[in-house]
């Protein structure tokens, strides 16, 4: 739902763009948009966007992707030449999609066979294809295979490389989108640390460090001496809230490098220290004249950012003076010169062109119109970082998404009045929802099973490997979502989220399943 996605979208449509919506609840901007800009041109229609709302099960894309596989062999639309000359493993593929039962796919998906035919055709007869996904894929058991079938869909009809078509992952927001490229990764391969330490000219460390869910677990085994954080609400953005927060009080010292105050500075260490900093959105001034900073957009794009707010405080300190004066402090010995990279941010970016692939000349780059992207072969050129330099398709049996009997899956996702961990109000005008966050949404069929009213007031419990993890005093209200399934806000409902229930392979906490059972609140309704 975020503006300039749907107004892309719109365009789009314009154009004779089909729109597929798959998500478990219905979202407004895609049945109903409108650009806030067009009520001063007095128009005042507003655009359905999506063609068809596939009303998925959570956790069963996978199975209705499976579905789409096999109405796609059926109808054709293979790009065989593409297949054979920029791919791998095709035939092990389709053989597990050709094997796998409709009754499966029909009972994990929650969607009828009509359903996924018709829109099976639409994707067969596509000439060009975009998958987009987010957190709602990523944040499964099965989060990486998933997004693999994905892949798995579009490189059939050989959607890769050409115009209007490939895959678009809605990832992290753009100040801190750039991280991976500029090598902020616990587990870089040899050959980006081997450009680094050749631009550096410095050596550095090869033992891979922690993800965030390892972080955590090293907090609590004491194994942490310090947490540094730049920016961000760590305790309210990471899963498992009170594991976290008794983590984190493990750790001797917390050095936070934040704009505003959040939940994370009272949840502290043996000892711990706020440095303020600038925003993106104030003026930042040093001694060769005001500087910009650089950030990458979701689509690959590095561009300028540049602040012209009056600073809240003339003490303020951007970021990287911040960082360039604990290093210049505390390295003892070191070929940079870190406060001279500060008086002008350039000289940051001559680093990182001798650092980076895909970075040369980056301050010629970054300083035309709407900056540069950086290298993507499959756009580029249909070449691929792998071995044979080929994409490889996946094969995957469907997931287990069986849950015990009297339980619910849940999923966490975001209101209107949110910007991540930020919380601007209690209204969602997205779901028609007011006045408060502590909200479950539950198909009105099982709360009638129930004999709940709207508005009862409820315990979580969720459950994983024997261990509970319990909540007091939710709502629940009937919404439009699968039986079976329930929603709730993040973060308020962080806390359900068991640390060690991760993702095979990316260890991403599985915020989009949460097994878990629901009690009344001893004494009555909300309103009560």
């Amino acid at each position: 739902n975020h503006p300039r996605m749907l107004t892309a979208l719109r365009d789009a449509k314009k154009y004779g763009t089909k729109i597929i919506h798959v998500n478990p609840l219905p979202e407004a901007g895609l049945e109903r948009f409108k650009h806030p800009q067009d009520y001063m041109k007095l128009d005042l229609k507003s655009t359905k966007l999506s063609d068809i709302h596939l009303q998925v099960k959570i956790g069963g894309d996978a199975a209705l992707i499976k579905g789409l596989i096999k109405v796609h062999l059926e109808n054709g639309g293979l790009d065989s030449e593409f297949i054979q000359n920029h791919t791998t493993g095709f035939d092990s593929m389709i053989e597990m999609a050709k094997n796998t039962p409709w009754k499966n796919i029909i009972d994990d998906s929650g969607i009828e066979r009509e359903l996924i035919e018709r829109v099976g055709k639409m994707c067969a007869n596509s000439n060009a294809t975009i998958a987009c996904w987010a957190m709602g894929l990523t944040q499964h058991r099965n989060g990486v295979s998933v997004i693999q079938e994905v892949v798995n869909l579009l490189l059939i009809g050989g959607h890769v490389g050409k115009k209007g078509a490939g895959f678009c992952p809605v990832r992290g927001h753009s100040n801190v989108q750039g991280d991976r490229t500029v090598g902020i990764w616990e587990a870089p391969s040899d050959a980006f640390l081997d450009k680094m330490e050749m631009g550096l000219k410095v050596s550095l460390p090869r033992k891979h460090g922690h993800d965030v869910v390892n972080s955590i677990i090293a907090m609590d085994k004491g194994e942490v001496g310090v947490f540094f954080c730049m920016g961000g609400n760590f305790l309210s953005a990471t899963p498992d809230t009170n594991y976290t927060a008794n983590a984190l009080s493990k750790v001797d010292l917390i050095v936070q490098v934040s704009t505003k105050l959040n939940r994370s500075h009272i949840v502290t260490g043996k000892e711990a220290i706020i440095l303020p900093c600038l925003g993106r959105t104030e003026s930042d001034m040093q001694s060769s004249g005001e500087q910009f900073v650089t950030v990458e957009n979701s689509m690959g794009i590095v561009h300028r950012s540049q602040g012209s707010l009056k600073p809240a405080s003339s003490s303020l300190r951007s970021e990287p003076w911040i960082v360039a004066s604990l290093a210049s402090n505390t390295l003892e010995s070191t070929p940079i010169n870190w406060m001279e990279l500060v008086d002008s941010y350039d000289g940051i970016r001559d680093l990182m062109s001798d650092c980076l692939q895909g970075c040369e000349q980056y301050n010629e780059r970054v300083r035309q119109t709407n900056g540069f992207y950086l290298p993507n072969p499959p756009r580029d050129s249909r070449s691929f970082n792998t071995n044979d330099g080929k994409a490889h398709f996946t094969t995957h049996e469907l997931p287990d998404v069986e849950i015990p009997n009297g339980h619910f899956v849940m999923m966490t996702l975001r209101s209107h009045d949110q910007y991540n961990t930020t919380i601007y109000g209690l209204d969602d005008r997205y779901r028609g929802i007011k006045g408060n966050r502590r909200i479950i949404m539950m198909n009105p069929h099982d709360m009638l099973n129930r004999g709940w009213k709207t508005r009862q007031l409820i315990d979580i419990t969720s459950h994983f490997k024997g261990k509970e993890r319990f909540s007091k005093n939710w709502i629940v209200i009937p919404y439009d979502i699968p039986q079976g399934n329930l929603a709730s806000y993040f973060p308020e409902a962080n806390e359900l989220v068991p640390i060690d229930s991760t993702a095979d392979l990316s260890n991403t906490p599985t915020s989009k399943w949460i097994v878990c059972s629901l009690s009344e609140t001893y004494g009555s309704t909300e309103e009560e």
